[in-house]
């Protein structure tokens, strides 16, 4: 009977729920921008779908920029890049 409710958390992309584990979260601390791969890191947190489109369409549209409201570089796209093919060589 301890089951625990399902987490969900908006895509920035799509406006649509996901489960959290389906999403990358990146986070903005007082010293920086970081992917979150075990979302954990506390700060202003982001998620993003974990899909090549959703992560190229945020790039291009500045979403993660726009939601941390704090300059990100293309460094953390590289980053959830390299986690996506890696979860997909699985």
């Amino acid at each position: 009977m301890n089951k625990k409710a399902p987490i969900y958390r908006t895509d920035i992309v799509s406006r649509k729920l996901f489960l959290k584990n389906e999403l990358f979260r990146v986070v903005k601390t007082n010293s920086g921008v970081y992917f979150d791969k075990n979302q954990n890191i506390q700060g202003r947190g982001v998620y993003i779908h974990q899909d090549l489109k959703s992560i190229l369409i945020a790039q291009k549209r500045n979403l993660l920029s726009k939601g941390l409201r704090k300059e990100v570089n293309d460094e953390i796209y590289l980053q959830l890049i390299q986690e996506l093919s890696k979860k997909e060589g699985k």
